[in-house]
């Protein structure tokens, strides 16, 4: 697939970032990766704190995707735009009914699935030490048990989240099932298998292995 100009991504190891390098494999855009490390040190040039990276994300975290003028922040805007520049890879769906089945499952995936993940990690690190509450780690293992029910109501045994075609929807679960069994989170076995079967594709073993 051509483009004007190699993409540039911003990232950082299996971050939310991975999604977007993911996508990029998937569809074969040029591009430059770029790892940013996620340190509070901003004088360091990689660093997301660094005076130059804030001015690309002023958040200081990652992804940020570069395209000439154009600057994306968010993993999902930014999965979804790597998609429509390559419609040939069939990431996004076009029509109306499979677009609106997309925006869905996108939605609950980081409404409801990842939202806990992110609770417990910054509990864990992310938050001033005086500003963690360890005890929410339950709270946090309910509300992900809650949306993985969810999920099961809202999947079928397809091979694929869409049906019988890939998508970035099956990036999102495969990346945030990772996610998951990473911060040590229940996760049911057909989910590890579906995380598994989608990491052995074989733009996410080139994603994997740029990370090593």
């Amino acid at each position: 697939m051509s483009h004007p100009t190699p993409l540039k991504l911003y990232g950082f190891g299996p971050s939310r970032s991975f999604r977007a390098l993911w996508a990029l494999e998937e569809t074969g855009l040029a591009f430059e990766h770029i790892e940013t490390a996620l340190r509070k040190d901003a004088t360091l040039e990689n660093s997301a704190k660094h005076p130059n990276y804030l001015a690309l994300n002023s958040q200081g975290k990652v992804p940020t995707l570069v395209d000439g003028d154009k600057v994306l922040t968010e993993s999902v805007a930014i999965v979804n735009y790597i998609a429509r520049l390559a419609p040939e890879s069939k990431l996004i769906p076009t029509s109306v009914s499979e677009l609106a089945r997309y925006d869905e499952l996108s939605c609950f995936i980081l409404a409801e699935l990842e939202q806990p993940l992110w609770s417990k990690g910054k509990h864990l690190f992310a938050l001033p030490e005086e500003q963690r509450i360890p005890a929410m780690f339950d709270t946090a293992a309910f509300e992900w048990a809650k949306a993985v029910r969810s999920l099961d109501a809202l999947l079928d045994d397809s091979e694929f989240a869409l049906g019988d075609q890939f998508s970035a929807i099956d990036i999102l679960l495969a990346h945030t099932f990772n996610w998951a069994q990473r911060f040590e989170f229940d996760v049911p076995e057909k989910y590890i298998a579906l995380r598994d079967r989608h990491f052995a594709r074989p733009a996410a073993l080139r994603a994997l292995a740029s990370m090593a």
